[in-house]
């Protein structure tokens, strides 16, 4: 095979297409029409002598040989854009690019909200799309490029993943400020008596970390609503008699709608960290971007505050 004859364009092209496997997928990322695609893909096969990707019932399936090529292949495509992008500087003020960010809807309301409103004065020109996390398919949709950050617990992170720990989120209770049953400090009693509302992200769970801490002492409440996210709680308790444990940056700034509570009992909260892909490690906007969402987590956090527990009387 004559090499000169395969220019870096052609290789993209190829690595693109085993990613997605969707000439019109591949056509999206590459901001290419599908012709244009497909022609590349005819001078593919006739410069490597392969057909390389074979049309299915959906998208197409790569022969053995693009199999054998697919990972040396994007190693030494991401090597030259890391190459490229390290002596690049990074202007936020006019760089143009679309970045995907997947994270629980907690998440985009505390920290993603922020970063976009941050980057709509200070980069203008990037684009962010926000995807609803699936962990289970994230290393996956992370290589493929279908998701370039995201934030979610470090226990629920892929291990070959890069990642740094953002804050550390604790729980508060909240009710409407005229429930009847309002008291400060909240006692147990009270909080085991009235109806829960729970969030459960895989959906229809009534049973969480709250329930443990509660059969540890050897109680229990009812809850009375499983709902899929954590926005939608706050509305619920303020319009109702049902009270909810939610983290901190979800009820800081419902003051009024809500009266924020110690718990009764210790809850234990949960880290919160940022992931990604070895392939944007280096890469300056995605350098800045991670920088520039460590400091809103970090102001957010000083600027909320922090809400005392105080040594719970079990009874």
């Amino acid at each position: 095979m004559d090499i000169e004859r395969l220019d870096l364009n052609l290789l993209v092209t190829l690595d693109t297409l085993l990613v997605e496997r969707n000439v019109s997928r591949a056509a999206k990322r590459l901001h290419l029409s599908q012709p244009a695609i497909s022609t590349r893909l005819t001078r593919l096969r006739e410069l490597l002598g392969d057909p390389l990707l074979l049309p299915a019932q959906r998208g197409m399936i790569p022969t053995q040989r693009a199999l054998e090529l697919q990972a040396p292949l994007h190693a030494a495509i991401e090597g030259v854009r890391q190459v490229v992008a390290t002596g690049s500087p990074f202007e936020p003020a006019t760089a143009q690019a679309t970045v995907a960010i997947a994270a629980s809807d907690y998440v985009q309301y505390s920290v993603l909200m922020p970063l976009a409103l941050a980057l709509s004065r200070e980069a203008p020109g990037l684009r962010i799309a926000w995807r609803t996390i699936d962990t289970g398919n994230l290393d996956a949709q992370m290589a493929r490029g279908e998701v370039d950050l995201a934030l979610t617990t470090p226990g629920t992170a892929p291990d070959n993943l890069r990642m740094r720990t953002l804050y550390r989120e604790e729980y508060v209770a909240i009710m409407r400020p005229d429930h009847p049953a309002l008291s400060e400090p909240l006692d147990l009693d009270t909080f085991c008596r009235l109806d829960h509302v729970i969030v459960s992200p895989e959906g229809g769970g009534f049973h969480g970390p709250v329930d443990d801490a509660l059969a540890a002492v050897g109680r229990s409440r009812r809850v009375a609503l499983s709902a899929p996210g954590f926005l939608v709680v706050p509305e619920i308790v303020a319009r109702s008699d049902m009270i909810a444990l939610v983290p901190t940056r979800v009820a800081g700034d419902r003051v009024g709608r809500i009266r924020l509570l110690a718990p009764p009992l210790p809850v234990p909260g949960f880290d919160m960290a940022m992931v990604w892909h070895e392939r944007t490690t280096t890469h300056p906007l995605h350098r800045w971007l991670r920088q520039r969402i460590g400091e809103l987590a970090s102001d957010a956090r000083e600027d909320g505050g922090e809400i005392p527990v105080p040594a719970p009387t079990l009874t």
